[in-house]
């Protein structure tokens, strides 16, 4: 599932592409796609069309476009989900075989795309928060910050971090805590930290805590500066285009092959329904838990 940084990639391309851009017609080909719209498909296309799209914004891993000529305060709101994909196509590109959604423009350029194999993602048009200066539509004012947010609140995540009776992945996918964290760079976090994923949260100190969130941050900040991380066609952006993060990752699908640390070799462990990629050595299992 796309994290931060991949997410960010894809709202730097829509910020390019389509701001100030007005919607001449829009099309659902698949109703899963616009499921989050209460109304229905009809109403999705109705409040779309005619109105101009302003610049993307983010929280976390979702996306609105601020719409003008809606009234106060409306979006267009994405959530990629597994699979999604906004792409930026000229009308003359066949159409994907998932594609959902589509916009095209009023100056008859390129059109917006949003594809989705697996429609675990989806679109809607939806109203901001009521007083929110941001415009953060409604069904996401709960999430917290992420931490290449200027405003992220450092001191308060470490307090919050350390006051939770959690264990310290958890936490770092605790979304209404930190934003925009996902498996991938909570494991890569937690290895440039020295941190096993199951470290109750209690037991961390603050230069601990400040120290996990710097990585955290490092390793976003690196994976957004080559296009985020991809290991199939799955996730692109909106130029079709993968990013290469996956060749520095040092923990996440390196099982058995040596700990670019120390050397011992990186293992797997089942977590919730996922995988956890640690060093053994480096990333000491914390007393009285097991590994998995």
């Amino acid at each position: 599932m796309p994290e931060l940084p991949e997410v960010e990639v894809v709202r730097r391309g829509l910020a390019t592409w389509v701001a100030g851009r007005t919607v001449a017609d829009v099309q659902v080909l698949h109703p899963r796609a616009v499921r989050r719209q209460p109304a229905g498909a009809a109403d999705f296309t109705a409040r779309l069309t005619g109105t101009t799209l302003g610049t993307a914004q983010r929280r976390g891993k979702y996306l609105w476009v601020p719409l003008a000529g809606t009234g106060v305060g409306f979006s267009l709101i994405g959530h990629l989900g597994m699979s999604g994909q906004l792409l930026v196509q000229d009308p003359s590109v066949p159409d994907e075989t998932h594609l959902r959604v589509r916009l095209r423009f009023a100056d008859g350029g390129r059109e917006l795309r949003f594809v989705d194999q697996r429609t675990f993602g989806g679109l809607a048009v939806e109203e901001a928060e009521d007083g929110d200066p941001e415009g953060t539509p409604v069904s996401i004012a709960h999430i917290a910050r992420d931490p290449l947010d200027p405003r992220f609140d450092d001191a308060a995540f470490v307090a919050a971090l350390r006051a939770k009776r959690t264990t310290v992945k958890r936490a770092l996918l605790d979304q209404t805590l930190i934003s925009g964290v996902g498996n991938i760079y909570a494991d890569e976090a937690l290895w440039r930290s020295r941190l096993h994923y199951d470290r109750p949260t209690a037991t961390l100190t603050r230069p601990q805590a400040l120290l996990l969130l710097a990585n955290a941050r490092d390793v976003m900040s690196a994976a957004l500066a080559v296009g985020g991380t991809s290991f199939d066609s799955l996730y692109v952006n909106v130029n079709g285009e993968s990013g290469y993060f996956s060749r520095d990752l040092d923990a996440y699908g390196r099982e058995q092959e040596p700990c670019r640390r120390c050397g011992t070799p990186i293992r797997r462990a089942a977590w919730m329904n996922r995988s956890s990629y640690f060093c053994p050595r480096c990333q000491r299992v914390p007393r009285a838990r097991s590994e998995g």
